[in-house]
């Protein structure tokens, strides 16, 4: 499988453009393959480049599992807010210890306090809850751009909404990267027999009620009529669902493109993808 590379676009230092549409076949034949597989596959492309995204819910437990569980020391990302809950952060530490995964935790500029003292309490507003998201979300995991070409996520076409149609592949401008959505198409009924037959490490707010858990200033839990993210920024209503750290949450203009160094586009691109690794 050959994709068509703008070769005007590679420069003196051997980088080149990597666009949205060059993904789509790979996303096709990645459409087949299981979490594991797709896990090996990227570790075969981005080798030490690679890293795992989590924010310490049950499906990021899954992602550090499954690399722990294949021999694949991954270093994994994580953005400490500042006020997580007490569970989170031993959840981040439990699994740092109990599966040998680095932990790189991530932190914004300011603690929340010195924040509210110079802005005020941003998320009491729709406006205000993005700007508090990208300040204590979004910025601090812009840190770590320039380390990774390809991040590991945990997001599922199951979770709805915006993500009914999550791709495996997507580009990450703003980090120049490549996320990998290696659980995209691992449905509840998947999810809950992988964490129950590997005793995965999950997040004990899970069982109190929390379908999704973010920071404690602005995630309540659920009842079970509910949709899965009604816990998140529930006093602002509908207008607030995402706080934007996932580009693919977010709209994004089809033409969006990253330079990466060509020799890894030609790996990712431009050989067969061989799963017998």
């Amino acid at each position: 499988m050959l994709a068509e590379i703008d070769r005007r676009a590679k420069d003196e230092n051997g980088m080149a453009l990597l666009q949205e549409k060059d993904l789509r076949s790979l996303n096709e034949s990645l459409e087949e393959r299981t979490p594991r597989e797709i896990l090996d596959w990227a570790v075969s492309i981005f080798g030490d480049r690679l890293a795992i995204l989590s924010a310490m819910q049950k499906a990021g437990s899954v992602v550090c599992h499954m690399a722990s569980a294949a021999g694949h020391r991954l270093p994994v990302l994580f953005v400490d807010t500042g006020v997580h809950f007490p569970e989170t952060l031993e959840t981040r530490d439990r699994i740092s210890r109990e599966y040998s995964l680095e932990v790189i935790t991530l932190q914004p500029e300011q603690t929340m306090e010195e924040q509210t003292r110079e802005l005020g309490i941003l998320y009491l507003s729709v406006d205000g809850q993005l700007k508090c998201c990208e300040l204590r979300k979004s910025q601090p995991l812009l840190k770590a751009t320039g380390r990774f070409d390809g991040l590991l996520a945990s997001l599922r076409r199951s979770d709805g909404e915006r993500r009914s149609n999550l791709p495996i592949l997507a580009l990450d401008k703003k980090m120049n990267c490549v996320r990998i959505n290696l659980l995209a198409n691992f449905e509840d009924a998947d999810m809950a027999d992988y964490v129950t037959r590997e005793k995965v490490i999950v997040n004990p707010l899970h069982e109190q009620g929390y379908s999704t858990i973010g920071c404690s200033r602005c995630t309540t839990p659920v009842m079970p009529d509910e949709p899965k993210r009604a816990g998140r920024w529930r006093h602002l209503g509908p207008w607030a669902m995402y706080c934007g750290i996932n580009p693919t949450d977010m709209r994004r203009p089809e033409s969006e493109a990253i330079d990466l160094p060509a020799d890894l586009i030609d790996r990712l691109l431009g050989r067969k993808v061989d799963f017998s690794i």
